[in-house]
């Protein structure tokens, strides 16, 4: 420490305090970096790494980056799994004493993101917090770009894992305690690339928190955190953790929401994977998601409104009904739903910039954008306002175009604010009488030094004498050396060059004192009025928050208003019955993926009673996964609003949509293809109700035949039961033998692909049809994916010795290798019921059908074993 200049002490004390973050130290136009977190940036960022007091021994290593290019290196670092801490400089160097005062201003973390180019438009950037005590489960969640804060709680362990991976949080702090727990053993499963942070316990303490949530919640709140203590430390942890990392600028989280995932259809992780709600399982794109087809909101604001409503379907009809009714309006309205959207397009993130607001980070192309959405408003609402739904009503009642904040901005902030607020040329001419003054300075620089120029050339009688400015020498006069012998007296030699000289007068100079500080007092006085400015604004930060939430209400309803209307998709009948019926369905995403090549619709029955559990049997690739899937989505859609692409629907209220489609190894978790369906399979007997829908696509598949039909019997028979479960269930399956469900069980029905036979090709028709099927397909279905025209000639010639009971042991014909065929014995598929009897061994059975072998000596019953072993062998 004694080697060091004051600034590296300085940043030393600072990195003392902040160890697990990187510095983002500020020198001038630079954000500096040293010691080990020059080296981890410098190989994270790919930029170069130098040194101070370079080629010495008390080198330290550095790196840095420019300030106003900061925002993309420190996502980058982010995105690499550190934390950043922003060091800024509190005061003018020019103004200080000794060495310049500076402190972390905020720390930067995954789930601490506020830069609109750090973040994903339409997605939520949450901050969570989980807290375990007595059994219970609390979570608490926020999103400091926004403002949104919500919490719930459970006392269901799996239900609250699913929900929380469910909600794809950035970032999760956790009592450190339970680093090695069980619990978040399973999170980390779950979680995919989640940062955790851990914390002492006391950030989770109850009395704590109670006393942050005063601070932050007016006592208006609806949110009761009373019998709640895991839900309460949750939220407590987090506020704390906020509060402490970005330094009290948090004015814009001032509500808290609470809610109950039994409110609302409840969708696992597993289910929203395999349904394919925001990504697909290939690759994980976005594009080919059902997120994808039904996002048409024209705001950032309105497309993460619309994602929350497709992750949280609700179950109350009348809740549906009011949202559909909404929709229903607006898509009946043409020629509004265009004027609506056309505005609706030109307002900007309002959620995210009055947080910026409120946060004191907002610059001035931000107000300008806050001023040109608030001016849209007006007619916003004058196209709404004749509109009769509910839900509209009330939205166009809410909207407050704020006219007083418009106004602020309209006379304050000049149409093309530069970037950044400490340079000046930000206020317009005329909002301050100070500034208009220094603005006058500066700008009738150029007319006074032309003015001045053209005197001293008449003065002095050099034609070519010129005044001019530069930033390291300030204001002069120059002259060529040519003329040098008619400069007069009152000059002062200021710079030579190598053809000329360049001078000051008294008159220049004084001129410079007054042109050079008015510039400096003009950026001063900018900043001063642009904070203030700001400030003004903060303070209307909830009813910009109101009003962005209504207007993000508004923009997903004119989505799915505008989808309807693209697609073609009809009003669902929603209710609180049992039936589900659809006509005509189709599979919004395979439609849209596939638009030239047409979709066939299917119908579909399902009830508790005569339909409640289906059997789906047909060839690989003929549509039964499509089928199943469509139907989960089409009700998904239904309960969260939204018309659904179908001739007509009647959808019953369902509470949870469990799928068991398709097999995968997890191998971070290390289970098999098999442990991973099982435990899947294992989740829906435990959870679902009687108002459930069940996906089965294969269940199974993972293991032996034998097991696996085992399995997928006792399974359906324990879904299909009353008394047990009686959900509504789509079973998609190869197992045949599953169709004899049907003769024994009232409630189950066997359904099938379509299928046209043309030689030895099969043409696929895509139409759901009454009745079983004992076929797969399969050579079939691997010539259309390609496979070689010999192996499919062998495929064929195998299955026929494979269903005459006449292949050896490597596949080969008995009669081709000289051995006798041998009869019988047929392995095709299996039946859980006796089989017809082979008629080659017809004689023998009945001989022994006749047998009284109770009189029979041991010698007469070996000798009757020996013949017919004798018989078998021929």
């Amino acid at each position: 420490m004694k080697n060091l200049t004051p600034a590296m002490r300085q940043y030393l004390e600072i990195k003392e305090a902040h160890r697990d973050c990187i510095i983002f130290f500020r020198m001038g136009d630079f954000y500096e970096m040293f010691f080990e977190d020059a080296e981890i940036a410098s190989r994270v960022l790919e930029i170069t790494l130098t040194s101070r007091n370079k080629g010495k021994e008390n080198a330290i290593p550095l790196c840095g980056v420019p300030w106003h290019a900061a925002s993309a290196y420190i996502s980058k670092l982010i995105e690499n799994g550190h934390k950043v801490a922003i060091c800024e400089q509190m005061e003018d160097p020019k103004d200080a004493k000794g060495i310049v005062k500076r402190e972390v201003v905020r720390i930067v973390t995954p789930g601490l993101v506020v830069d609109s180019d750090n973040l994903s438009a339409k997605e939520n950037n949450f901050l969570a917090g989980i807290s375990a005590l007595d059994g219970s489960f609390g979570l608490a969640f926020v999103d400091i770009s926004t403002g949104e804060f919500r919490v719930t709680e459970s006392d269901d362990r799996e239900a609250f894992l699913d929900e929380i991976a469910g909600l794809e949080f950035r970032e999760v702090v956790v009592r450190e305690d339970l680093k090695e727990s069980d619990l978040m053993e399973a999170f980390a499963i779950r979680s995919g690339d989640c940062s955790i942070s851990f914390l002492p316990s006391d950030y989770f303490s109850v009395e704590g928190a109670s006393d942050l949530i005063d601070e932050f919640f007016s006592e208006k709140r609806e949110v009761d955190f009373d019998g709640h203590p895991a839900m309460t430390g949750a939220a407590g942890a987090v506020l704390r953790y906020v509060k402490e990392t970005q330094k009290d600028r948090l004015n814009h989280i001032n509500d808290v929401l609470w809610y109950d995932i039994t409110n609302y259809l409840v969708l696992d992780d597993t289910a929203k994977k395999n349904l394919e709600l925001f990504a697909t399982i290939q690759g994980g794109r976005k594009r080919g998601s059902l997120f994808h087809v039904l996002d048409e909101t024209t705001t950032a604001m309105g497309g993460r409104k619309l994602r929350w409503w497709l992750n949280y379907p609700l179950v109350d009809p009348d809740r549906i009904r009011i949202r559909l009714a909404a929709v229903s309006e607006i898509k009946e309205e043409h020629l509004l739903r265009e004027n609506l959207r056309a505005s609706l397009a030109g307002i900007y993130d309002l959620e995210r910039l009055g947080s910026r607001v409120s946060m004191g980070v907002a610059n001035g192309r931000d107000l300008l954008a806050l001023g040109r959405s608030l001016r849209l408003i007006p007619a916003i609402k004058d196209t709404i306002s004749e509109l009769e739904s509910s839900l509209i009503s009330s939205i166009c009642g809410e909207l407050d175009d704020m006219p007083d904040v418009a106004d602020l901005i309209g006379v304050a902030i000049v149409d093309d604010p530069p970037v950044t607020i400490r340079d000046g040329y930000v206020i317009k001419k005329g909002y301050d009488d100070e500034l208009d003054k220094l603005i006058s300075l500066c700008t009738d620089g150029k007319k006074w030094i032309a003015a001045m120029e053209g005197r001293e050339r008449k003065r002095t009688g050099i034609g070519g004498l010129k005044v001019g400015f530069n930033n390291v020498f300030g204001y002069y006069i120059e002259v060529t050396k040519a003329n040098s012998d008619m400069v007069p007296e009152d000059y002062v030699r200021k710079q030579t060059l190598v053809n000329a000289e360049r001078y000051i007068n008294q008159e220049l100079k004084e001129y410079e004192v007054l042109v050079l500080g008015a510039e400096e007092r003009r950026k001063k006085r900018e900043y001063e009025l642009f904070v203030d400015i700001r400030e003004r604004i903060a303070r209307e930060i909830m009813r910009i928050q109101r009003t962005a939430s209504r207007l993000a209400d508004l923009d997903a309803i004119a989505s799915l208003a505008e989808v309807a209307e693209m697609y073609n998709y009809c009003c669902p009948r929603v209710n609180d019955e049992d039936m589900i019926k659809i006509k005509g369905g189709r599979h919004p995403v395979v439609e849209r993926m596939n638009p030239n090549g047409g979709f066939v619709p299917n119908d579909t029955l399902l009830d508790r009673s005569g339909n409640r559990f289906l059997i789906i049997t047909g060839p690989n690739m003929a549509g039964k996964s499509t089928y199943i899937r469509q139907t989960a989505v089409i009700v998904l859609m239904a309960q969260m609003g939204s018309f659904v692409p179908a001739d007509e629907a009647e959808i019953g209220i369902v509470d949870r949509i469990f799928t068991r489609v398709g097999a995968g190894d997890s191998l971070s978790g290390g289970q098999s293809t098999f442990m991973v369906e099982m435990t899947e399979v294992a989740g829906i007997l435990k959870n679902a109700s009687l108002r459930s829908l069940i996906l089965l696509d294969e269940v199974g598949r993972g293991t032996s035949t034998f097991d696996g039909l085992s399995i997928a019997w006792a399974v359906s028979e324990h879904i299909h039961d009353p008394d047990k479960l009686g959900a509504r269930t789509l079973f998609a399956t190869h197992y045949h033998e599953l169709t004899d469900l049907a003769r024994t069980m009232d409630g189950v029905r066997n359904l099938s692909i379509a299928v046209k036979e043309w030689g030895d090709r099969v043409i696929f028709l895509r139409t759901i049809v009454e009745g079983g099927t004992n076929r797969s397909y399969g050579i079939e279905v691997a010539r259309l994916a390609g496979v070689h025209e010999d192996v499919i000639s062998r495929a064929r010639e195998v299955l026929g010795n494979l269903e005459k009971g006449e292949l050896d042991e490597i596949g080969m014909p008995r009669i081709a290798r000289g051995k006798p065929s041998r009869k019988g014995g047929n392995v095709g598929q299996l039946d859980l019921f006796a089989g017809e009897e082979n008629p080659d061994m017809s004689g023998l059975i009945n001989e022994l059908k006749g047998l009284d072998v109770l009189n029979m000596t041991p010698m007469e019953a070996l000798g009757k074993i020996s013949e017919w072993q004798k018989m078998v062998k021929d």
